[in-house]
């Protein structure tokens, strides 16, 4: 295990120098961008040093990748807490707090909406793939709820529901990612039509998803 510092062992120690860097990157990245931030600022902004840096991410794509998961990995823990506290409600009644959720989650703080809105599209093919990575989880999650509500699919429905699910959650995040050019994010009531937008355009699809069953 190795030595014991300030309460922590080696391991835990690279834990809190790997947040400590995803802070940092966070703060960086959505201040100057991705391009313009350099390992040497992210790591001076973390007061960790470099060989730190490389002991915990390989190069600064794996860094910006590291944000997407944490901030994936946020989103999913809320989404499925929610869930479960609401399991057994009707959709009419879940759907729109879990949109809520969902909308709060990333655009609450500004430079988790600009990292994943404003930068992600066109880094690499590397971040592209964690994007999609992470709208697969959304579109599972969403399909997941479809059968608690409208029972197990025939192969065919669930192939069918499958690209209704993709194509949805895509849609969500284009409508946050347009409402993020011009909003102004300590405005709430812009941020309440936001939610009400996300919300019809869910009832819009399941509707025609819904009446093809």
């Amino acid at each position: 295990m190795g030595r014991v510092i300030r309460g922590l062992d080696a391991e835990q120690r690279r834990a809190e120098r790997r947040e400590q860097l995803l802070d940092a990157a966070l703060d960086l990245f959505a201040a100057q961008g991705y391009l313009n931030t350099s390992i040497e600022q992210i790591c001076t902004t973390a007061y960790v040093g470099t060989k730190s840096f490389y002991e915990v991410f390989d190069n600064r794509e794996a860094c910006y990748v590291g944000l997407l998961k944490r901030t994936s990995e946020r989103l999913e823990d809320t989404m499925t807490t929610l869930a479960a506290n609401n399991a057994g409600g009707s959709e009419r009644e879940v759907a729109p707090g879990l949109l809520a959720a969902f909308a709060h989650a990333l655009v609450d703080d500004p430079r988790v909406a600009r990292v994943t809105f404003g930068q992600a599209g066109g880094i690499s093919e590397t971040v592209e793939r964690q994007r999609r990575t992470n709208r697969r989880w959304a579109a599972g999650f969403l399909e997941q709820l479809w059968d608690a509500y409208d029972g197990p699919p025939s192969e065919l429905d669930r192939r069918m529901r499958h690209g209704v699910a993709i194509g949805l959650v895509g849609g969500l995040f284009d409508l946050i990612a347009d409402w993020l050019l011009d909003a102004d994010l300590r405005d709430q009531r812009q941020l309440e039509d936001l939610i009400d937008d996300l919300t019809t355009f869910y009832i819009t699809v399941r509707r025609g998803l819904v009446g093809q069953n």
